[in-house]
C-alpha cells in the first residue's frame, strides 16, 4: 500500500498513513475524468430555456382573409412562424440535461482523479480537523500551517458541521463531505484536504 504523509491540525507532521493502491495509486485515465466532469457539468444546467410556439403566442385566431380571390398567399393564422411576432419553430423547450454514466466508469473517474491528486502531491492529510465551535479564523489559521493556498477542497467526516461553517466565508474554500466525493470538485481545486476518518470513509466506498 501507498504511503503518504501525515499532518496535525497545527500543521507539524505526524508519521505516514497508508493508502488503498486500488483508490489512490491507480494509472488515471484522463478520458473518463473528462466524461465525469462533462456529465457533472450537464447535469448542473437548469435547463429553463424556452421560447413559444404558434400555439403558445397570444392572438391570430381569425384567418387573416379569405382563401381564394384576393390575389394574395393563402393564410390561417397571423401567427405563423413566417408573421412578424408569430410563433417560434423548433426553438428550445424546458429539458434536462442530466444523464449518468455507467457504475464502473464513474467509479474509475473519481478513482483516477484522487489518484493524480496523489501523484501531483495535491492532497495533504490530515488525522483531524476539529473546532469548539465555528471560527473562521482558526480555519484560517489551520491553512496557514499547512501552507496551502489557492483553490482548496476539505473533505471531513459527515458529523463534522464546525469545519464546514467555519470555512464558508473563505473565498475559494470548499467544503464536503466524504461520502459526497466527486470528480468536478476533485478537479476544480488545486488543494485537497482530506481527515483521516474521511479518507477510510473514501477507502471503504471505492476500495
Amino acid at each position: 500500500m501507498a504511503q503518504v504523509d501525515l499532518y496535525q491540525q497545527t500543521g507539524s507532521k505526524n508519521g505516514s498513513t497508508e493508502v488503498k493502491d486500488e483508490v489512490f495509486a491507480i494509472e488515471p485515465n484522463q478520458h473518463v475524468i473528462a466524461d465525469a466532469v462533462i456529465m457533472q457539468q450537464a447535469s448542473l444546467r437548469q435547463g429553463t430555456h424556452a421560447v413559444k410556439n404558434r400555439s403558445a403566442v397570444r392572438g391570430g385566431g381569425r384567418k387573416p382573409w379569405r382563401q381564394k380571390g384576393t390575389g394574395r398567399a393563402r393564410q390561417g393564422s397571423i401567427r405563423s412562424p413566417q408573421w412578424r411576432g408569430g410563433g417560434v419553430v423548433f426553438g428550445p423547450t424546458p429539458r434536462s440535461y442530466a444523464y449518468k454514466l455507467p457504475r464502473k466508469v464513474a467509479r474509475l473517474a473519481i478513482k483516477s482523479a484522487l489518484s493524480q491528486k496523489v501523484a501531483d502531491n495535491e492532497m495533504i492529510v490530515i488525522d483531524s480537523l476539529n473546532f469548539a465551535k465555528p471560527s473562521t479564523k482558526e480555519f484560517k489559521t489551520v491553512m496557514d500551517k499547512l501552507n496551502v493556498q489557492g483553490r482548496t477542497l476539505v473533505v471531513v467526516e459527515a458529523d463534522n458541521e464546525n469545519v464546514a461553517l467555519s470555512a464558508r466565508n473563505i473565498d475559494k474554500v470548499k467544503v464536503i463531505k466524504a461520502t459526497g466525493i466527486n470528480v468536478l470538485d476533485v478537479v476544480n481545486n488545486k488543494q485537497m484536504i482530506v481527515t483521516q476518518n474521511a479518507l477510510n470513509t473514501i477507502e471503504e466506498a471505492l476500495g
